[in-house]
């Protein structure tokens, strides 16, 4: 039984025998026939057990093996490799299927191989999640066919593996990379020139060209006969939180991720982007109740610790409780630090609703509210229309657009700076409104 359940008929096989089959019909009209399709029966028979013969006579005829990582990153395109060694003496064609996780929802992860023996090929593909959480692969599938090319055997290499998806580290690591490197600018993070300095002297050195000439401390030119300058160093130790909105306007989904998955992603991103520049990350999430609360650190391992505290994070059916929220942050977050509130307001009516509890935080921390462009919205801007229906939908679409800007316009009277981003935009927009608070020595 275990080989009957390996063995699959090809479709080759099929041809021929329906072709034999009719041949067989025919010979009742033509009666020559009827030795004929003997023959080719036997013969056909033959080759049927001399393919069993070739896949059969050996156990091991080959090898196959999954590569996949113990963790996948959310919204990034996940690299994932299949190993395959062919211990026949003859050349296979391979067939192989490999049952991914249900959540992807496909059905059609099938490649195509051919093997001469000894040699061994690796299959590569991509899976991007969209939901974090755990997934579970199942086995690696592979079909082998002879040179005959009537039968197929089944081999399946069980290698069920539960994988965790986490927030996107790839997108931590590479903006991590581009900042070691000085090279933010080519994921759209701006240069920003200094307006000042910070007053946390660092040391006195040679004036090089391109230095502020309002630095020259002009009694260490005097000693040493050559121009000196005081040389400043970004303020450290700040802290840098991150209070992500888990209540139903995160919901919406962009691309495959909601806001929520985006508002993670970025906070993660800005969270190591601030431990590289010696300043102190921590998050709060919170909803209808105040929900994970994680400090703000820069001790080692604090990045593990916010991507675990976000690897868990689902969003609410609850209007998010703002009052609730400052109320915390007035009690346990004594230190005047940069908050980066990240929410979403489709009208200036809700925004109205909770604008007390965001003038409360902001008399005593830096509050920037982050919040999102409908990009559907401004594609139908874009789209010209050419219907009595298609211009009432341009209408109502520019009232949206012209309420984000509104809300804006609003928040700037208060005192209370703003990001209005589309999704995919918001980590570098995020990275470029903290470098530049941090350039000009606002926190």
């Amino acid at each position: 039984m275990k080989y009957l359940r390996q063995l699959y008929i090809s479709p080759l096989f099929w041809k021929g025998f329906i072709g034999l089959t009719v041949t067989f019909l025919l010979s009742f009209v033509f009666p020559f026939l009827f030795g004929i399709a003997k023959i080719v029966s036997v013969l056909a028979a033959l080759l049927v057990l001399a393919d069993a013969v070739l896949l059969y006579r050996t156990n091991e005829g080959l090898f196959a093996r999954r590569d996949v990582t113990d963790r996948l990153s959310n919204g990034d395109p996940n690299p994932i490799s299949i190993y395959l060694e062919n211990r026949y003496e003859f050349k296979a064609r391979l067939e192989v299927i490999d049952e991914i996780p249900f959540q992807f929802q496909k059905r059609d992860v099938l490649f195509a191989a051919e093997l001469v023996p000894n040699e061994t090929q690796l299959l590569r593909y991509e899976l991007r999640p969209t939901k974090r959480g755990e997934y579970s692969f199942g086995a690696v599938n592979v079909l082998v066919r002879s040179p005959l090319g009537l039968l197929k055997r089944r081999y399946q290499f069980s290698q069920d593996k539960m994988v965790a998806v986490y927030p996107s580290y790839l997108q931590m690591r590479q903006y991590e990379l581009m900042a070691i490197s000085n090279r933010l600018t080519e994921l759209g993070i701006k240069r920003i020139r200094r307006l000042g300095h910070s007053m946390e002297f660092e040391q006195i050195r040679p004036y090089v060209q391109g230095d502020d000439i309002r630095t020259v401390n002009w009694k260490a030119t005097a000693r040493r006969n050559d121009l000196m300058v005081n040389a400043f160093q970004d303020e450290r130790s700040q802290a840098v939180y991150c209070l992500v909105d888990k209540g139903r306007v995160m919901k919406s989904p962009f691309e495959g991720l909601t806001l929520l998955d985006y508002a993670i992603n970025a906070t993660l991103v800005l969270s190591n982007i601030a431990i590289l520049k010696q300043d102190k990350a921590g998050v709060i999430t919170f909803s209808e109740v105040i929900g994970q609360i994680l400090p703000a650190e820069r001790k080692t391992g604090q990045m593990q610790k916010i991507l675990e505290t976000l690897y868990k994070q689902k969003t609410r059916y609850l209007e998010s409780d703002y009052e609730t929220l400052y109320s915390y942050v007035k009690t346990h977050v004594r230190q005047r630090s940069l908050l980066l509130l990240f929410t979403n307001f489709e009208t200036v009516n809700a925004m109205r609703r909770q604008l007390p509890f965001l003038r409360r935080l902001a008399k005593t921390h830096l509050l920037i509210v982050v919040f999102f462009e409908n990009t559907e919205t401004s594609l139908l801007l874009k789209t010209p229309a050419s219907t009595t229906e298609d211009i009432y939908l341009k209408t109502i679409a520019e009232r949206f657009f012209y309420e984000k800007r509104r809300i804006v316009k609003e928040l700037e009277q208060y005192g209370i700076q703003s990001i209005l981003t589309a999704p995919k935009d918001l980590n570098a927009n995020t990275v470029n409104k903290y470098l530049e608070l941090k350039a000009r020595g606002m926190m």
